[in-house]
């Protein structure tokens, strides 16, 4: 159903792929858009123990409108990369995931998502108590199961 990795040399481990989608804080949503175009967001995620990618969003707009019509999307994160001593070019570290999208309706998952994913960015509990007490009857939750992942390490030279 899903095409191998054709630079296969490349391929990294899933336990790789699993500390980039941990260490990075977002990444590009990819989904079936307006009249079968393509869209692409930016989105901040959270990946848990579960192995699933969870994200907030506000609860009505493009991305949820084309999620209602397709489920399926892929994710992509990329790492900072680095170069090696002497050398110009850069390395990165991409992750792809295929996989099934879904509304989180349960109030206390979300909850737990919108907290985990504000302490990813802040440590300020009152910055935080104050999102879930105005923000939060506000936003809605997705997640993201994977059906097919894989990363890869790219030399740029």
């Amino acid at each position: 159903m899903f095409r191998p990795m054709r630079r296969f040399k490349q391929q990294i481990s899933e336990e790789d792929c699993i500390r980039i989608l941990k260490e990075q804080p977002r990444g590009v949503l990819s989904m079936i858009g307006d009249d079968g175009y393509p869209y692409g967001i930016p989105m901040d995620h959270l990946y848990m123990e579960d192995g699933h990618l969870y994200f907030h969003c506000a609860k009505e707009g493009h991305k949820l409108d084309a999620i209602a019509r397709c489920d399926k999307v892929s994710y992509c994160v990329y790492d900072e990369g680095y170069r090696k001593e002497g050398e110009w070019a850069l390395n990165i570290s991409s992750v792809v995931i295929f996989g099934r999208i879904r509304i989180v309706e349960d109030e206390e998952k979300k909850r737990e998502i919108c907290t985990r994913l504000t302490r990813k960015f802040t440590d300020d509990e009152a910055y935080l108590q104050k999102e879930l007490q105005t923000a939060f009857p506000r936003v809605a939750c997705l997640e993201l199961i994977p059906e097919h992942m894989t990363g890869k390490l790219v030399n740029e030279s």
